[in-house]
């Protein structure tokens, strides 16, 4: 397509897409499925106006879907840095006001995933191109074990956390001092890619370290708002009580992390919208072959539920919970950037056009099914926990 007609798509995709934010909120079409949907009708499966090829654009793809995911799990470690927290006023606030019901124990679960798993798996990434010979394991794998493993996982978390601790107490030492405005979504994305460059710098796992930064900062603003809440009981003026305090407390105490998440809401929904249209783009009708259906359907209904199931032996996990987690194992940007990864670390071009297949239709069937399934598997679900 042209760059008008660029221009045009996206510009009405984006307008659409706000005018019509109640509509889909109380639909069961989900925007990732009008995504997909505009995506293959412009694509080659129907009006061929563009073909978005990923093995010649797989350093571009790497790219925006990293960027993606850094954002994405900025946003996940937040509000799992709120869930994390102790009964403080604030996070009732927080979570209530966000996404009501985010302290329910699938809920819980499922953002716990989804900040984990990005980066947990790099090391069986590396392990993968290793065996493919794309990769320097070390003699009888003990480089993959220290460096890979060990090293790039303590040395990601530990960034992360130091990082997101230090700002926050700088911060909070900043907006003390009278007259000082601070620019939180500046701080936020300036967080992300200080520790992501770090993390690079040191061949640490980069999407472990920003996940952590943001539990990190989320957890030690908590701790010194309630120092600070404290400290504003112990100093309240005449007329001023205790529940007068209490009232306004989350007004009170602005945090970058708070101050951040909306705008990255909006950059991650943009991302999503820019990234499904491209996976429309790249479908063409024989993609859809019986292997690729049937590893997708083998990954939902066997894979997923049977790891859940394993992975939550000896919790007192309901079983209704577990029911939900193990369906509900969304496939997205992740297997992208991952998929790019591979390719531009040097797989055979035979390999990477069949795992190019399989994985778009794991994710494409994943946003259909997933999308379909999710608002009346949640309000049955809802309803089961109130009953």
């Amino acid at each position: 397509m042209s760059e008008t007609v660029w221009f045009l798509v996206v510009g009405g995709m984006m307008l659409a897409r706000g005018l019509t934010a109640t509509v889909l909120q109380n639909s069961l079409v989900t925007p990732a499925m009008l995504y997909l949907a505009l995506g293959i009708l412009l694509g080659p499966t129907v009006l061929n106006f563009f073909h978005f090829n990923p093995l010649q654009e797989s350093a571009l793809l790497e790219v925006l879907t990293e960027i993606v995911i850094l954002i994405s799990l900025f946003a996940a470690g937040v509000l799992l840095g709120a869930i994390l927290a102790p009964t403080d006023p604030v996070l009732a606030t927080d979570v209530q006001t966000r996404h009501p019901g985010d302290r329910e124990p699938m809920r819980f679960t499922l953002t716990c995933e989804a900040g984990m798993n990005d980066g947990s798996a790099f090391p069986f990434m590396m392990l993968g191109l290793g065996l493919l010979g794309l990769h320097d394991l070390g003699e009888f794998s003990m480089r993959w074990v220290l460096v890979d493993v060990v090293w790039a996982t303590a040395a990601g978390v530990s960034i992360g956390l130091l990082a997101g601790r230090m700002l926050a107490r700088l911060a909070h030492r900043l907006r003390s001092l009278q007259g000082h405005d601070l620019m939180d979504n500046f701080l936020g994305l300036g967080l992300i890619g200080v520790v992501y460059g770090l993390s690079l710098l040191v061949d640490a796992w980069g999407f472990l370290a920003v996940f952590f930064a943001a539990v990190s900062l989320r957890q030690t603003e908590f701790r010194l708002a309630g120092l600070r809440e404290d400290r504003c009981r112990a100093e309240s003026t005449e007329g001023e009580t205790e529940a007068d305090v209490n009232t306004h407390p989350h007004d009170a105490l602005p945090s970058v992390s708070d101050g951040s998440l909306i705008f990255k809401e909006q950059l991650e929904r943009l991302s999503e919208m820019m990234l499904i249209l491209l996976i429309g783009g790249t479908l063409f009708l024989d993609s859809w072959s019986l292997s690729a259906v049937g590893l997708a359907l083998f990954l939902f209904l066997v894979v997923r539920p049977l790891s859940v199931f394993v992975g939550l032996l000896g919790t007192q996990t309901s079983w209704s919970v577990r029911a939900m987690v193990g369906w509900f194992g969304v496939r997205g940007i992740g297997s992208l950037y991952y998929l790019m990864y591979a390719i531009q670390h040097g797989l055979s071009e035979e390999i990477s056009l069949e795992l190019v297949s399989l994985t778009l239709i794991a994710v494409t069937l994943s946003i259909v099914v997933h999308g379909v399934s999710v608002k009346p598997l949640m309000a049955r679900f809802m309803l089961h926990r109130e009953a």
